[in-house]
């Protein structure tokens, strides 16, 4: 399949929900880090997500577009959220190293932000009852404007490759009896192996 943003839209709209200006932004944003790195989607982990995102409005709906356009996802664990609260991402190739930044534009974004579908997502309208009216011609505007009008990429670097290595082994813990990853058990002070919320520690 050619990942192209006619291709991938239909699928992102799908996978986030709900129709907005932001989850494109990201969308467009990925294909564009993509394209720079001159890299495919990712079927595996050959591309690495450090996501400058963090909780709140847009910035869940901006991480939602990348993904979808990288192939970078929680679930293949090649994807770190920063929670910088920036609407910017760095792309990785696991394999060369090479990565590039990818971040909206300051004045782009915070035009956005003094939008109609913005102003009545401030006032508590959940996205998907916002009406057409409003956010078509916006998404419609995210899925033609040049990225030069509303991107910052930025030059290609050399990056460490992060060490993300998963375990197929588990072992069930001594007090839910549920079987968990053996790289997440805790010990105990009586030599038993438990789960991190049977443990009572954080993480």
């Amino acid at each position: 399949m050619q990942h192209t943003l006619d291709a991938l839209f239909p699928i992102g709209l799908q996978f986030h929900g709900h129709k907005c200006p932001a989850m494109p932004m990201g969308l467009r944003a990925g294909l564009a880090a993509l394209r720079a790195l001159g890299v495919q989607r990712a079927k595996n982990k050959e591309l690495f997500v450090y996501s400058e995102t963090g909780k709140g409005h847009a910035a869940g709906c901006f991480l939602d577009g990348i993904m979808v356009a990288t192939g970078c996802t929680y679930g293949k664990s090649n994807i770190q959220k920063c929670y910088y609260n920036k609407m910017a991402f760095t792309l990785l190739d696991t394999h060369t190293g090479r990565s590039v930044r990818v971040a909206l534009k300051p004045e782009f974004f915070e035009a956005a932000l003094a939008s109609p579908f913005v102003q009545q997502r401030r006032q508590g309208v959940e996205p998907q009852d916002i009406a057409p009216e409003i956010v078509d011609p916006l998404v419609d505007r995210i899925l033609s404007v040049p990225e030069a009008e509303f991107l910052v990429i930025g030059e290609i670097r050399e990056s460490e490759p992060p060490k993300v290595k998963g375990t197929f082994v588990t072992q069930r813990c001594s007090r839910c009896g549920e079987p968990t990853f053996v790289n997440r058990l805790r010990v105990t002070e009586d030599g038993a192996f438990v789960c991190i919320p049977c443990s009572g520690w954080d993480r």
